[in-house]
């Protein structure tokens, strides 16, 4: 619990948006903001410097996706290469958290502190709206969700409080226009992770962040979580040389992943990106049932899955390249008994039995889910903006677009009929939600002039540009998007079938 400082009497600090979070989204939003508008902005952030929490992601940690929209719309972070070795090897680089958190760095000295527009306010740690407490940092999430339940709850003169974390200086922060809570998916990592089982004393347990750091060699690994993350743990010990036969890897629930070459916005790779797009609308299209759904994705290459014996019941919309999935393939030590419940210095208990360790064995936790807070609530609220996706895969491309709405529309209604949220999803059978929620969000766009011009001349979007360069005589890329065009309403309402038959059970 923070406490005020006595002989630092509460400084007021006064902008348009007060930006709660200066991670990617809330870079995203404020970059939009101060290009479209001549707005003022205040961004207060818990960590020492912005990127959010790619400053205390594990060392070796990249993008998943492309870098060349990933950031902010106004600053390029890719250098347009491609990747000439390694596991990525012939796609679009992928940058590491290093080069993420220098670039976020940059924006912020380079671009938005010289407008004399923004303020930011490092080290400070929100504590809420119009409570006159220092509350934990929690607090503006609950007060966020109560703002859903009753709008009349929500702060009604644009005022809150926030904390610097070294000085104890208190400050009362004004907005003109609107609170920007770019925390509220609350992302968690490895390093700030509590796992939910219990860990005997004598057991060598690390987060991951700690794996890049061991100094001597263990009889063996236990990779702990079988998400992005998990995959990630692997493929560092596999680069480095580690024999697969030495990692046990503990995967609760499989995931149904998606191939990194059907994610390129680039010319090059037009067929496989665009071509993934028109076999998933034919897959839903065509398909009889939710398992055949499922079959025809992965049969026309939109999902891969690590064991092709083993039906997965997660997605996360994590991708993977070809190469990384064959590597991970030779692990063969792979459990599958469900949910850890403890580590011990001798077995590992987990949900359906147990499996032996000893205490030489290292015990790496990948357990930790990225987003934390799956619920949704409105994105526009009469003072308050709570950014959210409203495209698949791509939080910082709907901050950005969310702060275009918020920068041309008037009313609170015309803005969040534009910007519906696309749920996260978790289990596998979110992938029909969050895929229908996504397509009509796009076929509202393309009824709007404005919003597909905006779409087409911003790099974050990605894919506009390459569909809008397609040229008379290219009848390759022309039958593509016919495909794609002709399957997409039939492949809507095979998804509104499936949802309302989910919906039942």
């Amino acid at each position: 619990m923070l406490r005020k400082n006595p002989s630092n009497p509460t400084v007021n600090v006064t902008a348009d948006y007060i930006v709660i979070g200066a991670g990617a989204v809330g870079m995203a939003f404020a970059d939009t903001i101060l290009t479209e508008t001549d707005s003022t902005v205040a961004i207060i952030d818990k960590h020492h410097k912005p990127g959010g929490h790619w400053n205390v992601a594990y060392p070796f940690v990249t993008l998943h996706q492309p870098s060349n929209f990933y950031g902010v719309s106004s600053r390029e972070l890719s250098e347009g290469i491609q990747d000439q070795v390694g596991l990525n090897k012939g796609l679009g680089d992928l940058a590491s958290g290093a080069e993420v958190s220098a670039y976020f760095d940059k924006v912020m000295r380079h671009q938005f502190l010289p407008t004399g527009r923004v303020e930011y306010f490092p080290m400070c740690r929100f504590s809420g709206f119009n409570t006159g407490l220092d509350a934990d940092a929690d607090q503006i999430k609950s007060t966020s969700k109560s703002t859903a339940k009753s709008p009349n709850k929500s702060p009604t003169k644009s005022t809150g409080q926030f904390t610097n974390i070294l000085s104890g200086q208190h400050y009362e922060a004004h907005a003109h226009k609107k609170f920007v809570d770019c925390t509220y998916l609350k992302t968690t990592v490895p390093s700030t992770h509590t796992p939910n089982f219990d860990i005997a004393s004598g057991a060598q347990f690390i987060p991951l962040n700690t794996l890049a750091m061991l100094e001597q060699t263990p009889e063996g690994y236990v990779i702990i979580g079988g998400g992005k993350t998990g995959i990630d743990a692997c493929l560092f010990l596999l680069e480095n040389g580690v024999n697969p036969d030495a990692i046990q890897w503990i995967i609760s629930r499989d995931a149904w992943l998606l191939n990194r070459k059907n994610t390129q916005p680039s010319e090059a790779f037009f067929e496989s990106t665009m071509g993934a797009q028109a076999a998933q609308f034919e897959s839903l299209a065509h398909a009889s049932s939710i398992d055949d759904a499922f079959s025809r994705l992965e049969s026309s290459g939109y999902f891969l899955r690590l064991d092709k014996n083993i039906r997965p019941e997660m997605f996360h919309g994590a991708t993977i390249s070809e190469l990384e999935l064959a590597q991970l393939r030779r692990i063969k030590n792979t459990i599958r008994m469900g949910r850890v419940t403890a580590v011990g210095t001798h077995e590992i208990i987990l949900e359906k039995g147990t499996i032996p360790t000893s205490p030489n064995h290292i015990h790496v936790d990948c357990s930790a889910s990225a987003i934390s807070n799956l619920e949704m609530k409105p994105i526009f609220e009469d003072h308050l903006i709570t950014p959210q996706t409203v495209r698949s895969y791509q939080p910082v491309f709907s901050a950005a677009f969310i702060a275009h709405i918020e920068a041309t529309l008037e009313t609170t209604a015309e803005k969040n009929a534009l910007c519906r949220v696309v749920p996260l999803p978790n289990k596998d059978t979110d992938y029909f939600i969050f895929t229908a929620a996504f397509m009509m969000n796009q076929y509202n766009w393309s009824q709007n002039p404005e919003l597909k011009n905006w779409l087409l001349n911003n790099r974050l979007d990605g894919f506009s540009k390459l569909v809008a360069g397609i040229q008379e005589d290219d009848t390759e890329k022309r039958a593509i998007m016919k495909r794609l065009r002709n399957h997409a309403m039939p492949a809507m309402a095979k998804l509104n079938q499936f949802i309302a038959e989910l919906e039942t059970q």
